[in-house]
C-alpha cells in the first residue's frame, strides 16, 4: 500500500482536503513530502488536527521508526481511546507493555511512538498484513473527524 493509494482511499470517503507541502508553497521544509488529511467539505484548512496523516522522514523528537530507511514511510491514524485500546491491547495513557512490538517494525499496527496518548495509532510502511486494517482505520478516523466537525458547526 503506497501513499497514493492511501489518498485516493481517503478522498473517496468525501469531504477531505489534502494538503502535500513542498517547495515554493511557504511550508517549512520539515513537512515536505508528508501528506496531511483533513475532514473539510468547505476545502478550508481547519483549525483543528488532520485526522491522518502520512510522514516520510524523521523528526525531532520523532526518531524511532526510522524513517531515514530507503522508501520507508508511516501513516498516523487517529483512532479514538477505544479503538485504540482494541488494537494495541491498552489504554493510551497505559505505558507500554514489554511484548508491544519495536516502532519500527514494518506492516504492524502500532500506538503511535509520540501521539500514542492521544489515541493515535501507526503502521510503517503498510503492506498485505495491515492494508485492510488501514483503510478501516482511515475511515473510522474519517467518521470521527466529520462527526466532531458536525457538533462544533451545531454548537
Amino acid at each position: 500500500m503506497g501513499i497514493d493509494e492511501i489518498i485516493e482511499h481517503v478522498t473517496s470517503l468525501g469531504g477531505v482536503l489534502v494538503l502535500r507541502p513542498g517547495p515554493g508553497d511557504g511550508s517549512p521544509e520539515a513537512a515536505w513530502g508528508d501528506v496531511f488529511l483533513y475532514f473539510a467539505p468547505d476545502g478550508v484548512v481547519p483549525r483543528t488536527q488532520p485526522f491522518a496523516t502520512v510522514v516520510t522522514k524523521d523528526q525531532p523528537g520523532d526518531r524511532s521508526s526510522r524513517l531515514d530507511r530507503p522508501g520507508t514511510f508511516r501513516v498516523n491514524v487517529g483512532v479514538g481511546r477505544e479503538e485504540f485500546t482494541a488494537l494495541v491491547g491498552r489504554g493510551p495513557r497505559e505505558p507500554a507493555g514489554a511484548g508491544e512490538p519495536d516502532p519500527d517494525v514494518t506492516d504492524t499496527v502500532l500506538a503511535h511512538p509520540v501521539y500514542g496518548e492521544l489515541g493515535w495509532v501507526c503502521v510503517v510502511d503498510p503492506g498485505p498484513r495491515t492494508e485492510g486494517t488501514v483503510r478501516d482505520l482511515l475511515r473510522t478516523a474519517h467518521r470521527l473527524a466529520r462527526a466532531r466537525r458536525e457538533r462544533r458547526e451545531g454548537a
